[in-house]
């Protein structure tokens, strides 16, 4: 996911610091202290953790309902692998299908909002404190999270609009009123209400100011200081000119954007471990170690778990409901041909980019071991592995890719901007879809929304607005509480359309269009 948790943003306060002009402090200071007094208590009930532990029940509460759904799926998201390249690559798409976007566009919107700084500064974040044997345990949830993403984005299609002008809109707000409603069940008025509010919060906030915040960050750090508004100020205008065409103009955005700023990142990543070819095994030997032994790190192995499966949790964002609004736009008339086109995600996100990042922190030797004992130092106050520059989150990636490329931090730089942009555009149309769902649709409804996503934008690239985005970050997880109750009682409905869709597949009923 794109947003940091408030964890991980603490753990790394000197990489993801956030930034503000002078002349705002006192302004800033206010807005602290009234979203820590008011919305405190929230914020600490989402991100608490069990009695006597560092596991926040928010990561259980994920964990558990992906390891649910892929027992009761089959492990649909190996079974179903090959079937989903074949649909992103548009073997089954029927041109004349209902709906806005192509499998391949709706894959990469919903990726443009996963696909970010959880990636490059969670993941470090992660084995910084529990070592390489976290991204053990964040490869395993994040494989399992793909049955997540299947089922909420079958029923996002399933339950979705269509509207005679052919646009659509779709999403956990809809799947609870209308598909608690088929099955007879109450409160799916409320809980839809109640997703919304979190979503458009959530929206402003993880999904926007942050994004705005850190890409100034970012861009100082290479360019010098100056005022944040003018990164603000640039941001909106760009993000304003590509939202106002719709999902059609964002979809015809981040299938470009994602692609190439994926690509570019995991090509370097390769380019670095290739270049270290003798460390790969080494590299892959503590990643086992660490995930059953946690070799000396801190907490040991339930250290190095709860860091993997906090990492994946918060960044493939699976079970959190947001990319079922993405997904539900897709040109299809087979609701199970989305949830299988999003079982991908989890597996871009987390298996292939997060573990990218996490090899190359570990093969080029950022953490500091002890040479006589092998096992790795921990910092003066035993919270985490000791790295080579007292570095940690984007600051040790950045270190850790420079140490093999000097002018990485300039790819970086782009990269971050790469990724806030196409996360505000993707979490824009989140937002706007459950302000529509509450306000109704309509021009002048979506018009007031988008000004004000951008006016937030401007916002978040000049203030240091802290409470706020922890409230947002919450806000976010808090959607998947109530996503996660729908998708239990509605998961018998996906069953029923994926055994009906594979025997019409099996039959030859189901075939390919090129």
């Amino acid at each position: 996911m794109n947003t940091l948790s408030k964890a991980a943003a603490l753990a790394v306060p000197g990489a993801l610091g956030l930034s503000g002009p002078l002349m705002a402090q006192t302004i800033d200071e206010k807005v602290n202290e009234l979203f820590a007094s008011s919305t405190g208590w929230f914020v600490n009930f989402i991100f608490s953790p069990f009695p006597g532990t560092s596991f926040p029940w928010i990561v259980a509460w994920l964990v558990i309902a992906a390891t649910i759904f892929t027992i009761y799926f089959g492990l649909i998201q190996f079974r179903a692998f090959p079937h989903s390249i074949s649909l992103v690559k548009g073997d089954y798409s029927d041109p004349n299908d209902a709906g806005e976007v192509s499998h391949f566009q709706a894959l990469a919107t919903a990726l443009s909002g996963t696909v970010g700084l959880g990636n490059i500064a969670g993941v470090a974040v992660a084995v910084g404190i529990g070592g390489p044997g976290a991204t053990f345990w964040m490869i395993l949830a994040g494989l399992m999270g793909m049955a997540s993403k299947f089922t909420e984005c079958t029923l996002g299609v399933k339950y979705r609009n269509e509207y005679p002008d052919g646009t659509v809109s779709g999403g956990p707000m809809y799947y609870m009123t209308k598909g608690f409603a088929a099955r007879g069940l109450p409160g799916g008025k409320f809980m839809a209400v109640l997703f919304s509010i979190f979503c458009i919060l959530g929206a402003f906030g993880g999904g926007n100011m942050f994004q705005a915040n850190q890409a100034h960050a970012q861009l100082t750090n290479v360019l010098g200081d100056y005022p944040g508004w003018i990164t603000g100020v640039i941001f909106a205008g760009v993000v304003f000119a590509v939202i106002i065409g719709g999902l059609k103009s964002i979809a015809s955005v981040t299938e470009k954007v994602v692609p190439f700023m994926g690509v570019l990142y995991v090509l370097t990543a390769l380019a670095i471990i290739l270049l270290n070819f003798d460390k790969i095994g080494w590299a892959f030997g503590q990643i086992f170690d660490g995930a059953f032994t946690g070799l000396g790190v801190a907490g040991g192995m339930v250290g190095a778990l709860i860091q993997g499966f906090k990492r994946a949790a918060f960044s493939n964002e699976a079970g959190v409901g947001s990319a079922a609004i993405a997904h539900s736009a897709v040109r299809t008339k087979e609701p199970i041909t989305e949830g299988f086109v999003s079982l991908l995600e989890p597996f871009i996100d987390t298996v292939v980019i997060c573990t990218m990042t996490a090899l190359v922190i570990i093969i080029t030797g950022q953490l500091v071991s002890d040479p006589e004992t092998g096992l790795y130092v921990l910092n003066e106050a035993g919270s985490a592995i000791q790295t080579v520059d007292g570095n940690s989150g984007v600051a040790l990636t950045s270190a850790a890719f420079s140490s093999s490329f000097g002018w990485f931090k300039y790819i970086l730089a782009i990269a971050v901007i790469l990724f806030a942009f196409s996360t505000m555009i993707s979490w824009s149309y989140y937002g706007l879809k459950a302000w529509t769902f509450l306000f109704g649709e309509g021009k002048t409804t979506e018009l007031v929304f988008k000004v004000i996503f951008c006016l937030f934008v401007i916002i978040g690239a000049a203030a240091s607005l802290g409470p706020v985005i922890d409230f947002s970050d919450a806000a976010i997880f808090a959607m998947a509480v109530v996503n996660i109750v729908a998708l239990y009682f509605l998961m018998p409905i996906v069953k029923g359309e994926l055994n009906s869709y594979l025997a019409r597949l099996k039959s030859g009923e189901i075939k390919k269009y090129q």
